[in-house]
């Protein structure tokens, strides 16, 4: 079976560490096997909340250096950006028609955001409509797998929805997409707060790690993580803030979270977050590294998400003419 796959995330500021461990690090896995992988900066989604021009367009150069710098190889992979290729708005307008505002309205993204208005009124149509341009984005490319953060399985489900409503109504012509979502990253959680996931967007920094945060910084946060009652170092449901950091801890080492229970069995909790501190440290030094470096030739970047423009074009434009002629579009 032939496997293409398709992700991206926003260049809207910082990309942290759940943003790494719950997608971008399952995309460098699979672009060896993978027949088709198409990593993309979503910026169209990026302006669905209000952005500065410049800060915008620095973003999306920053987000294609950490993609190449946490190994997405341009030589394997496509990188490019998203509105730089015309047909996802187009495909996202086709797909708009065969979507319910009732579906829409009940995917928790949209929920979760539009609640912290206070006046739902002024809620931009973009936020309410940003599934349907992430199922074009998915949809365009014939991609048969989505490798994305648990947050994000809901949207994966609306494309596949929209992708059996087009081909049940004009006959089969999108490919149904399934998601991969890997259990043990599938969710990182707030350092401040268990309980919601790391999030760019939290109110403060302490929630999350920043890729590219340095050594004092993290070894500052993770001391300042929360924990949980009692002392005992182990990965359970009444322990979601030592739970969380178990899977950090295992996902930088390579460690089993039952070895690393064994490793810190009467260590205390003081103590294990300085070790979790230690190997975050240790781990992303490498990305941070390379990351700085390609910074330093923003030409040869652009060039990169140029060329990945020019190469997956042929396939957009055959998807977006393929269903613009099966709904009855140009003559």
């Amino acid at each position: 079976m032939t496997t293409k796959i398709f992700s991206g995330i926003q260049p809207s500021g910082i990309l942290h560490l759940g943003n790494y461990l719950g997608a971008i690090k399952q995309w460098v896995d699979t672009q060896d096997t993978a027949d088709q992988a198409i990593f993309c900066v979503v910026d169209l989604h990026a302006i669905t909340v209000p952005q500065d021009p410049k800060a915008l367009q620095q973003n999306i150069l920053n987000a294609a250096a950490l993609y190449i710098a946490c190994g997405i190889d341009p030589s394997k992979s496509t990188i490019f950006v998203q509105s730089s290729r015309p047909e996802h708005s187009e495909l996202m307008w086709i797909l708009n028609t065969l979507s319910t505002m009732g579906e829409l309205s009940r995917m928790t993204q949209f929920k979760e955001k539009s609640e912290k208005n206070t006046n739902s009124e002024s809620v931009g149509v973009g936020l309410f409509d940003y599934p349907v341009l992430m199922a074009a984005d998915i949809l365009l490319y014939g991609t048969t797998v989505v490798p994305v953060g648990h947050d994000q399985k809901q949207h994966v489900e609306l494309a596949r929805d929209l992708a059996q409503r087009f081909n049940s109504r004009f006959g089969e012509t999108l490919v149904v997409p399934e998601p991969i979502i890997k259990k043990e990253s599938a969710r990182i959680m707030g350092l401040d707060d268990p309980m919601k996931k790391m999030s760019k967007s939290a109110s403060s920094p302490l929630n999350y790690i920043a890729m590219t945060d340095d050594a004092e910084t993290i070894r500052n946060k993770l001391k300042r993580a929360v924990t949980d009652s009692g002392s005992e170092i182990v990965a359970r449901e009444d322990k979601p803030a030592i739970t969380n950091l178990l899977n950090i801890m295992s996902e930088v080492t390579g460690k089993s979270i039952s070895d690393l229970e064994k490793e810190f069995a009467g260590i205390g909790y003081g103590d294990f977050k300085m070790a979790v501190a230690e190997a975050v440290i240790d781990y992303l030094k490498p990305i941070q590294d390379k990351y700085f470096e390609l910074l330093q030739d923003e030409d040869k970047l652009k060039s990169i998400l140029r060329e990945g423009a020019e190469r997956i074009a042929p396939i957009a434009k055959k998807t977006l003419k393929e269903v613009q002629e099966k709904v009855g579009l140009g003559i």
